[in-house]
């Protein structure tokens, strides 16, 4: 019996990482995810947004914020060029949720580079390395949140969640008190409506995602997102934030890494078109970090797409 769900899993992995390019896009739920929240469209690069002007960006999504106004150069205001970041030593502890199969060990860059820049940081492994009920996993996450408070002293935290690990971390701040301990929210890569890879498993004769729990509440269309999509997407006072990349392999379609009512949603490539960013290469990327760092520092944002 152990070795059979052992095969069934691989069998779930294995699928789960072939990219789903071929699969049909759903559209957003929103009227027209930007790039980020300055007016921008998926398609949009760095140049074109910093020529749209204050026009296009008055055209945004509803919910959406402008960005910061360019320089004439088209290059990144003043505010940000300098990448000049101070972190106050009574900062919000920040905790790097991970997602699914996602070891903390696989984590350590990005929070290593939190730490080089002056954050208090920890990683939450999630339960059983994510394969159970992502609901469970969310009451064991507000757990965390209460030892790191106390530990710390901090009344808030802030949180970067890749993969599942977002969703676990929405579903706490939704329906487990969270909207009172999260100051920031930034998922990386999260299927936060769902993704037509988890649903393909189908397809491919293995059932119902092998069974693996976590894979069918991140089915399109599971009841589990029905219900965590329901009414408002950003509760609480958070700054929320979501990236996505083009080419993310398992989040399909790339929109559905996106949320509704006024979250900042950032496409890499809607950015820097040249950047190449994977699922898992979200944790890893400097380019993305660039927008963790600008979101936990309460800065604009403007993706450096040069950096390491």
């Amino acid at each position: 019996m152990l070795l059979r769900t052992i095969l069934a899993a691989t069998a779930a992995l294995a699928v789960l990482l072939v990219p789903a390019t071929a699969v049909q896009a759903a559209p957003d739920r929103s009227t027209a995810a930007p790039a980020a929240t300055t007016g921008q469209s998926d398609t949009a690069d760095r140049t074109a947004a910093a020529q749209a002007g204050a026009a296009d960006r008055a055209a945004a999504a509803p919910g959406t914020v402008a960005a910061p106004a360019p320089a004439p150069d088209g290059s990144a205001p003043a505010s940000v060029a300098g990448e000049a970041f101070t972190v106050a030593a009574n900062a919000n502890p920040v905790i790097v949720v991970g997602g699914l199969i996602g070891v903390s060990i696989a984590y350590e860059p990005i929070a290593a580079r939190l730490r080089a820049d002056g954050f208090r940081v920890s990683i939450y492994q999630l339960p059983g390395l994510g394969f159970g009920d992502i609901r469970e996993s969310a009451k064991a996450f507000r757990s965390y949140v209460d030892q790191v408070r106390a530990s710390t002293g901090a009344a808030k935290v802030d949180i970067v969640a890749h993969s599942e690990g977002g969703l676990v971390s929405r579903w706490y701040v939704k329906f487990l008190g969270g909207a009172d301990a999260v100051g920031r929210y930034v998922s990386l890569g999260s299927p936060q409506q769902g993704t037509y890879v988890a649903n393909i498993l189908n397809v491919v004769g293995l059932g119902s995602c092998a069974g693996i729990v976590a894979c069918q509440q991140m089915s399109i269309g599971s009841d589990f997102l029905a219900n965590l999509n329901g009414g408002d997407d950003t509760p609480g006072a958070l700054r929320w934030t979501t990236v996505r990349t083009w080419q993310d392999e398992l989040v399909r379609p790339v929109g559905n890494a996106s949320l509704a009512d006024g979250a900042t949603n950032v496409l890499i490539q809607g950015w820097c078109p040249l950047r190449v960013v994977g699922h898992l290469g979200l944790v890893l990327d400097g380019t993305t970090y660039t927008v963790v760092r600008q979101v936990l520092t309460d800065r604009p944002i403007w993706p450096n797409c040069f950096a390491l």
